[in-house]
C-alpha cells in the first residue's frame, strides 16, 4: 500500500484508538480517593463516616443513590466508594439491562461487599425493578425455572453488596425503588473557586503549566461542571501548545475559549442559537419545545436535557404553561432590545 492511501479500515482503527486515548485521559483525571475529590463537602463528609462505619463492622455499605445534573462526579464518587472500601467495582447502566437474566448475571457474579454501580438508573425498565427489591432488601434473587404449568421459582442467595444508583432525573424513580436506598445524596453545581482547584489539579496530571488566573478563566466558563472544566482545559492546552508558549495564563485561556465560541457566561454556540431563536424569531416567546427544536435543528430531548437546565439556572429562560420565554437577562446578554409585551404566541 502506497504511503498516500488510507483505507476505511485503517481510519476506523485510528479513530477507535483516538477515542480509547481520550477515554483513558478522562479516567486519569478522575479523583481516586475522597481526599482528592474537590467540592460537595457535605456529601464527602457523610460518605466518609458511613464508609468508615461499614469498614469497622466488616459489612457492605448501605445502598446509595446519587442524584444531580450530568458531569458533577457521580461515577467518580461511586468508584471512590469502592476504592475506600477496598472492594471490587462493577459498572453497568439502566438502558443496558433489558431482561431479568441481565440483572441475574450481574448479581450472581458479585463478590462479597462489592459495589454494583448502575448509571442512569431512572432508565431501568419498570419490569426489572421488582428484581432489585428482594436483592437490595434480603439479598435474595427469585428466578423462574421452566415454563407453563411446570414452572417453579428458585431463590438464590446473594452475597452482601452495595448498589449505587446514579440519576440525572430523580423524579422519574418510582417510590418503592427510591425508598430502598439507605443513603441518598444530591450533587450541586460547583462554584468558580472549586472549579479552579479542579482545573489546576487536572493541569498537573496533564503536565501543562497554568497559573491561577488561567485556571480562573477556564473555571468561569465551565457551567459549574467539572466534566466541562476538564474538557475545556484539554482544548485550551491544545491552543497553548500551537499558538502560545505551552503555558496557560488568562490571556491564552480567554483567546482559546473565544475560539471555541464559549462566552463569558459559559454559553456555547447552540446555547446562544436557542436564545436567539426565542428572542428574535419568536419575539421572546412563549414558544413550544417542538417548535423551538425545529427552529435550531436539534432534537427536543437534547434541548430539554442538555441545554435548557443551564439556561434556566442562569436566569436566561423561563418555562411557562404556554411554552419557553426568554428573560430580560437573555436579551441583555445577546445585546438585543427587549420588544414590547405581546399576546401569546401560537404553539404547535
Amino acid at each position: 500500500m502506497s504511503g498516500g492511501i488510507r483505507t476505511p479500515g485503517v481510519e476506523r482503527i485510528q479513530a477507535a484508538g483516538a477515542l480509547a486515548h481520550d477515554d483513558e485521559l478522562d479516567r486519569s483525571l478522575r479523583p481516586r480517593r475522597l481526599g482528592d475529590f474537590v467540592g460537595q463537602r457535605a456529601v464527602k463528609e457523610q460518605l466518609g463516616v458511613f464508609i468508615e462505619a461499614a469498614k469497622g463492622r466488616g459489612e457492605a455499605l448501605d445502598h446509595v443513590l446519587l442524584a444531580g445534573p450530568p458531569g458533577l462526579g457521580k461515577t467518580s464518587l461511586a468508584q471512590i466508594v469502592a476504592a475506600e472500601l477496598d472492594v471490587p467495582f462493577v459498572q453497568t447502566a439502566g438502558p443496558a439491562l433489558e431482561r431479568k437474566g441481565d440483572v441475574a448475571a450481574f448479581l450472581t457474579a458479585l463478590e462479597p461487599r462489592s459495589v454494583f454501580f448502575v448509571d442512569e438508573i431512572h432508565r431501568l425498565p419498570r419490569a426489572l425493578e421488582e428484581t432489585f427489591y428482594p436483592a437490595m432488601e434480603d439479598r435474595k434473587l427469585p428466578i423462574t425455572v421452566g415454563q407453563g404449568a411446570g414452572a417453579r421459582v428458585v431463590t438464590l442467595d446473594l452475597p452482601p453488596f452495595t448498589l449505587i444508583g446514579a440519576t440525572t432525573r430523580a423524579g422519574l424513580l418510582t417510590t418503592p425503588l427510591r425508598d430502598r436506598f439507605g443513603v441518598t445524596h444530591r450533587l450541586d453545581p460547583y462554584d468558580a473557586r472549586e472549579l479552579g482547584q479542579i482545573v489546576k489539579r487536572s493541569a498537573g496530571i496533564l503536565d501543562v503549566g497554568i497559573d491561577d488566573e488561567g485556571a480562573e478563566a477556564i473555571a468561569a466558563r465551565s457551567r459549574g461542571t467539572p466534566r466541562v472544566a476538564n474538557r475545556l482545559l484539554k482544548r485550551v492546552r491544545d491552543y497553548a501548545e500551537v499558538r502560545g508558549a505551552g503555558h496557560i495564563d488568562r490571556e491564552v485561556a480567554e483567546e482559546a475559549l473565544d475560539l471555541l465560541e464559549v462566552d463569558r457566561a459559559g454559553l456555547d454556540r447552540l446555547d446562544r442559537e436557542i436564545l436567539e431563536a426565542i428572542c428574535v424569531k419568536f419575539e421572546g416567546g412563549p414558544v413550544g419545545l417542538s417548535t423551538l427544536a425545529v427552529a435550531v435543528g436539534e432534537e427536543p430531548d437534547t434541548i430539554e436535557d442538555v441545554y435548557e437546565p443551564y439556561l434556566l439556572q442562569q436566569g436566561f429562560l423561563k418555562r411557562t404553561p404556554r411554552g419557553r420565554v426568554a428573560t430580560g437577562a437573555a436579551f441583555a446578554h445577546l445585546g438585543l432590545e427587549r420588544p414590547d409585551e405581546r399576546g401569546p404566541a401560537t404553539l404547535f
